[in-house]
């Protein structure tokens, strides 16, 4: 095996170049030599302490509220964890599912920052103990702090007294998603359906939260958010009517 010759300025030096005088008196040699005493300057600027990144951690919270994340940045990301949960499920019931799930962890992410936020904030914050009002809470402020804006209406179901629906006629999250035909009756906004249902778990309103495609003329992306509420919030609603 051949080792690469050391480079000239620190090649070594062999005995047979040097007289035992050169040995015995380093000075006289010129390639070790150190500058004279007169020519170090003494009057040297004291260095300037490294700036350390700022630490996420040690951000205000209450601070960052506008902040803004690149719509293509999150929708490409959106995308990659839609096609890596599909390749393992078996079906569509299944990937909703899943989808459910991730939102749900971020639901709880979004209403303890949101809480944190309205108590640093207010001198008495409040909370609510109406279904209506935290609905509403739902349908402005966790949707303008997840997606840059308000949902687009709020019904309630004619039929069933335990279910209400959130109308999202253009959700972001689905602007840039191309479901094959073969699975139309997916829902990406599965997603959206856990955040919901983490923050009214989180707020005291249990209930089941699923998202429905439900297209309109001018709006082919309409998705309909249901929330259909466990028995315990109605009879809780009913003490508070009498």
């Amino acid at each position: 095996m051949q080792h690469a010759q050391p480079h000239s300025r620190f090649s070594v030096l062999s005995n047979s170049s040097l007289s035992s005088a050169e040995l015995i008196s380093p000075a006289s040699s010129t390639r070790f030599s150190l500058p004279s005493a007169p020519s170090i300057n003494t009057t040297l600027a004291t260095p300037k302490p490294a700036l350390s990144r700022p630490n996420i951690y040690d951000r205000n919270l209450s601070k960052t509220r506008t902040a803004e994340v690149s719509a293509s940045a999150f929708a490409f990301l959106f995308s990659e964890v839609v096609q890596y949960t599909q390749k393992r499920v078996s079906g569509i019931n299944d990937l909703e599912r899943r989808l459910n799930t991730l939102g749900y962890r971020i639901g709880t992410r979004v209403l303890e920052l949101m809480a944190w936020r309205a108590e640093s904030g207010s001198k008495a914050p409040k909370r609510e103990v109406r279904f209506l009002p935290a609905l509403m809470s739902i349908h402005t402020q966790v949707w303008k702090a997840v997606f840059g804006k308000p949902a687009d209406a709020i019904e309630k179901s004619v039929s069933n007294e335990d279910e209400y629906m959130i109308i999202d006629n253009d959700p972001s999250i689905e602007r840039h998603i191309s479901v094959p035909r073969d699975m139309s009756q997916l829902s990406c906004s599965s997603f959206t359906a856990g955040i919901v249902e983490a923050v009214l778990d989180g707020l005291g309103f249990p209930a089941r939260v699923t998202a429905h495609n439900t297209p309109v003329q001018g709006h082919p992306s309409r998705t309909t958010i249901l929330i259909k509420l466990e028995k315990s919030v109605l009879e809780r609603e009913e003490v508070f009517k009498s």
